[in-house]
């Protein structure tokens, strides 16, 4: 009974008004790279999914788009109900059957290339990952750059995956092919499409 009360508290309160809203932080984020959006706590899923990642999940999730949930994810049946009852999401089998991936461990997070990347005719089947990060200042700060990036952005995001910055310059030479990352933060996202260059500060 448990996971039955789990899996259906906690959706939007007003799912149209709520959707839009976290829909629009999304785009202006991506139109945007590196910049942080305010994003109230409008869903309340189970542990270990963070509100942020919830919400961005009802947001832009529904019975076309299949959902590859990582480790830490998956062995939560609470998650994947309360996903499945509020999106209509299917499982993916595979990340590279993924639309959509809900990473709540980024650190220990299998390489991009094993997600789908597009095909050159259809390069919107690539997968978006939806990163749970603790923040987006305490982390290796990453100087961005590219479209929708007057000069350059810098952002911070905490646990990001190993090699990340060699990875997302691979990430780069497969355009117009790639992934795209929402980075999802206590009460905030910022997002990086696969047009955004990163350097680590350092270099």
């Amino acid at each position: 009974m448990e996971i039955a009360t789990q899996s259906i508290e906690g959706g939007f309160a007003d799912p149209v008004f709520n959707a839009q809203a976290v829909f629009r932080a999304v785009m202006d984020a991506m139109a945007q790279p590196g910049s942080v959006r305010p994003l109230p706590a409008f869903a309340r899923p189970p542990a270990p999914l963070s509100a942020t990642s919830g919400a961005v999940a009802l947001a832009l999730c529904d019975n076309d788009t299949p959902l590859w949930l990582d480790p830490a994810l998956q062995i939560s049946a609470a998650v994947k109900s309360w996903l499945g009852f509020h999106t209509g999401a299917p499982l993916a089998n595979t990340p590279a059957d993924a639309h959509f991936a809900l990473i709540a461990a980024p650190a220990e997070m299998m390489a991009l290339d094993g997600f789908s990347q597009g095909t050159q005719d259809y390069p919107d089947r690539s997968t978006t990952l939806i990163l749970q990060v603790n923040n987006l200042t305490s982390g290796t700060p990453l100087l961005l750059e590219g479209p929708g990036i007057e000069k350059s952005a810098t952002i911070a995001p905490a646990q990001m995956p190993r090699h990340f910055v060699e990875q997302w310059k691979q990430n780069n030479q497969r355009f117009p092919r790639g992934v795209d990352i929402v980075l999802a933060a206590a009460g905030s996202i910022a997002c990086l499409p696969r047009t955004t260059r990163i350097k680590t500060m350092e270099a």
